[in-house]
């Protein structure tokens, strides 16, 4: 049976899988202003909260497709290990790191895993890793530097040493957790949902260990929400399908149109202050994209 053309790939394709990747970054853009709007909510609260909002939405979207679909979650201890381990790990870290550290730096350090992506993924995944992908990847790297730079405060605080261990180690765990979720192509997404519960009971037990409870307001449940429907909720479940059957250098370097986003979306809402110097890293960012997928594109049509 034939199918009609389309002027995007099958999802079942690398590329087609690659777009749906794409849908995770839009997502992760939105994190830094959804977490804005939760100012005063402790970190694993927060983490907690959402992550309870994703794991009853997959329930309720897992339970319209039928109880079939839990039967999915059947699966080796070692992906449910590796799927939080590479979640619930990389946000105890980040949060940590920012809680420790000047959060621009902080954040720039953790936005290694792009680029620590298209180089993993060329020594793990017999993907070849290609002059044009790292150079792309580097050039989205400098890009991002800018943007946290020009986000950064004048005033200097020295950041202590584990705050620049917890935002490198947070970079590798989320960079080796994408490459390694490459093994486990066979296992469905669906178990994300179930992921989202572990490390919602994992937050709140870290919380009620290390933190005093805050009782949300209106506003801040609703970006709580938010969080867990969108950044993390349907990102994972995407980023799940796409370093399982997308293209991985493709997705290290498009990865770093994120914070450009996510920028973009501050000034756009008022939270962040327009600036004609935000310009050379936006053509940084977009120009190593470009760099990077075309030569991935060629490669993957052969």
């Amino acid at each position: 049976m034939t199918t009609p053309s389309l002027s995007i790939a099958p999802l079942g394709t690398s590329a087609g899988a690659t777009l749906i990747g794409v849908i995770a970054v839009f997502l992760w853009a939105c994190l830094a202003l959804l977490t804005t709007l939760t100012a005063g909510i402790p970190s694993f609260q927060l983490l907690a909260s959402s992550f309870a909002v994703a794991f009853v939405a997959s329930l309720c979207v897992l339970g319209l497709r039928g109880a079939g679909e839990f039967a999915k979650w059947r699966q080796p201890w070692y992906v449910w290990a590796t799927s939080f381990a590479g979640i619930f790990g990389y946000h105890a870290l980040y949060f940590f790191a920012l809680k420790t550290a000047p959060a621009a730096e902080a954040s720039l350090i953790a936005y290694l895993w792009p680029l620590l992506i298209v180089l993993l993924s060329s020594v793990t995944s017999g993907e070849s890793l290609h002059k044009r992908q790292l150079l792309g990847a580097l050039l989205g790297l400098v890009g991002t530097a800018l943007i946290m730079y020009r986000s950064s405060s004048e005033t200097r605080v020295p950041m202590p040493v584990f705050g620049y261990a917890a935002a490198f180690a947070c970079a590798w765990v989320w960079s080796s957790y994408s490459v390694v979720n490459r093994r486990f192509s066979k296992v469905p997404s669906s178990i994300i949902g179930g992921v989202c519960g572990l490390v919602a009971v994992a937050g709140l037990l870290c919380h009620l260990l290390f933190e005093n409870t805050v009782h949300p307001a209106a506003e801040q449940w609703a970006a709580i929400v938010a969080l867990g429907l969108g950044p993390v909720g349907l990102a994972f479940f995407a980023w799940d399908h796409a370093t399982k059957h997308g293209n991985l250098a493709m997705l290290g370097a498009l990865s770093y149109l994120a914070p450009l986003f996510s920028t973009a979306l501050l000034i756009v809402v008022g939270q962040s202050d327009a600036s004609p110097i935000l310009l050379v890293p936006a053509v940084l960012i977009i120009l190593g994209a470009v760099i990077a997928t075309s030569r991935a594109r060629k490669t993957s049509d052969r």
